[in-house]
């Protein structure tokens, strides 16, 4: 296998996300950044001069959706991939994400676990089209379902053996306060409340939207990031007696 890195291009017109999809891109190893685009034009531009392995891209761009760039990519670059980084929550954008063949999609605010999770995925699916000529349908089936749902089981199911990073004590608190709160809350809130940190809190919030006891709405502001607030889900209750 080749030593040489994965080429990253940054397309994202807030500076402080760019810096920070740069700052743990280069914590991981393999990968680098090569390019840093703030338009859709100004990465087509740049593409005319360097050519990554993948783009890591925004969609709501000052001069055009990243979706239409994505577009414009598959007919004159037909072998950079790009992953999706956005706010955007429509199904009609993940739709048109997955007609363009965008790698994954990541909805914004992101998780950086989930940010770093998302390039190792992309490296090894890379290795393994490159040290490969043939493939039986196992290998091509193992590809083809990245994107799938986590593997965490359904509440119906029973949650008996937890992820990597979500203890059970920890799980029953955060559960606890949420069934008690009554109303949606952010993750600055709920954190508050149960005396951890936000990052703590938000991982055990998202695990538990993933096993659908906690539902999220995205709002957005006249000003600032779009925020998320968590809600106890109707019939949780039950599915945590079950659980």
């Amino acid at each position: 296998m080749s030593d040489k890195p994965i080429t990253v291009m940054i397309v994202e017109d807030d500076e402080i996300a760019a810096r920070i999809y740069e700052q743990f891109t280069q914590k991981l190893d393999g990968f680098q950044i090569i390019a840093t685009a703030t338009t859709g034009r100004q990465a087509l531009d740049m593409l005319q001069v360097v050519t990554p392995d993948v783009l890591l891209l925004d969609n709501y761009l000052p001069d055009m959706h990243g979706i239409d760039l994505l577009r414009e990519v598959r007919k004159q670059f037909r072998g950079i991939d790009a992953v999706m980084i956005t706010a955007a929550n429509d199904v009609e954008t993940v739709r048109e994400a997955i007609r363009g063949g965008a790698f994954s999609y990541i909805i914004k605010p992101i998780m950086i676990d989930k940010f770093m999770s998302t390039l190792e995925q992309y490296a090894s699916t890379r290795r393994q089209l490159q040290q490969q000529t043939t493939m039986d349908q196992s290998a091509v089936d193992k590809l083809f379902t990245k994107a799938a749902p986590s593997s965490a089981p359904r509440p119906s199911e029973g949650v008996a053996v937890l992820p990597k990073g979500i203890d059970k004590l920890t799980l029953k608190l955060i559960r606890d306060k949420m069934q008690a709160t009554g109303h949606s809350v952010n993750a600055d809130d709920l954190a508050a409340m149960a005396g951890m940190s936000h990052s703590t809190v938000r991982r055990y919030l998202e695990f538990l939207v993933s096993i659908n006891e906690v539902t999220v709405e995205t709002f957005y502001g006249t000003v600032g990031r779009p925020e998320r607030k968590y809600r106890w889900a109707a019939g949780a209750d039950k599915m945590m007696r079950d659980a």
